[in-house]
């Protein structure tokens, strides 16, 4: 003889898989969520999708970077973010340091993560510098443009 609860969540998985044609909505745990939202309309097959990520929380790490030229060390904050394709230093953090600044033989245009273009413009200069975190050293170039508020952004090249 099967429980009530057991009856009550086998009827309640009968009326969500029912209810799929007209809304489903789905969660994934980890950095990101997913809300995904499906619409069949009567007497036809199709269906409208909206996608919708949120950051559910940012990670910030203090990281040491020096320069390359000088051999000068400055403490910044910088935001790890895995779905940046590069490495990015915002434009007056590099000037306020004094980092060297390296003109690139091609600007690059730069897209913000919404797909719109860079208020700053294109890419038209990068700096090679030493990063440090937890005893680790990575020499690295990172693309200069506007940020906003961030000093650095470590994305996953």
């Amino acid at each position: 003889m099967e429980s009530s609860t057991s009856t009550e969540r086998k009827s309640a998985a009968k009326v969500e898989r029912a209810a799929w044609p007209r809304e489903a909505k789905v969660q994934q745990s980890g950095a990101q969520s997913e809300e995904l939202e499906s619409t069949a309309r009567e007497g036809g097959s199709r269906k409208e999708v909206r996608r919708t990520f949120k950051m559910l929380r940012k990670v910030w790490l203090n990281i040491g970077v020096e320069k390359i030229d000088t051999h000068e060390g400055v403490m910044i904050k910088a935001l790890l973010d895995s779905g940046a394709t590069e490495m990015f230093m915002n434009r007056q953090t590099a000037a306020r340091h004094g980092f060297k600044l390296q003109k690139l033989e091609r600007p690059l245009m730069v897209k913000n993560v919404d797909g719109t273009v860079n208020s700053g413009g294109a890419i038209t200069h990068q700096i090679e510098c030493n990063i440090f975190y937890k005893g680790h050293m990575e020499r690295m170039r990172m693309d200069v443009c506007d940020l906003g508020k961030t000093e650095v952004i470590l994305g996953m090249p």
